[in-house]
């Protein structure tokens, strides 16, 4: 599936300035995330924004579906996440890629990646970016 919007495209519509990366991070925040405080996460999000969801153009970190990243003092990450719907085609497979794109980050040590449905995804647990790039004005 094609992106309906690229980066550079939600910057000129939000009319972020050349090089305000920060301004357009923020927006690229999920409401509902919960982050983790340690000096990895950012780099464990920027590999989670890597991923795509098949059927979405969207990554999953700004479409909502990962609802919480922490990383403990001995560097091992949990990521708790979750699908568009139960019946998600890569169900099974989706955790693997979490934790794929994870492991590869300097200092990482160990990686879980858990499936919850609780809360249940909808539209509203995507990042300001995400509805941009899906033509979802709010």
């Amino acid at each position: 599936m094609e992106h309906v919007a690229d980066k550079e495209m939600v910057k000129n519509a939000l009319d972020i300035k050349e090089g305000d990366d920060e301004a357009y991070d923020e927006l690229a925040n999920p409401p509902n995330v919960e982050l983790s405080e340690h000096e990895l996460t950012s780099k464990i999000v920027a590999a989670i924004k890597e991923i795509y969801d098949p059927e979405i153009p969207v990554n999953i970190y700004e479409l909502g579906l990962i609802y919480k990243v922490d990383v403990n003092k001995d560097n091992d990450v949990y990521v708790e996440m979750t699908l568009t719907s139960p019946g998600c085609p890569v169900a099974q497979e989706m955790p693997g890629w979490v934790q794929s794109a994870v492991m590869p980050v300097e200092g990482v040590r160990h990686v879980d990646v858990d499936i919850v449905w609780d809360p249940i995804w909808d539209p509203s647990m995507m990042a300001e970016t995400a509805k941009l790039q899906l033509n979802m004005f709010t």
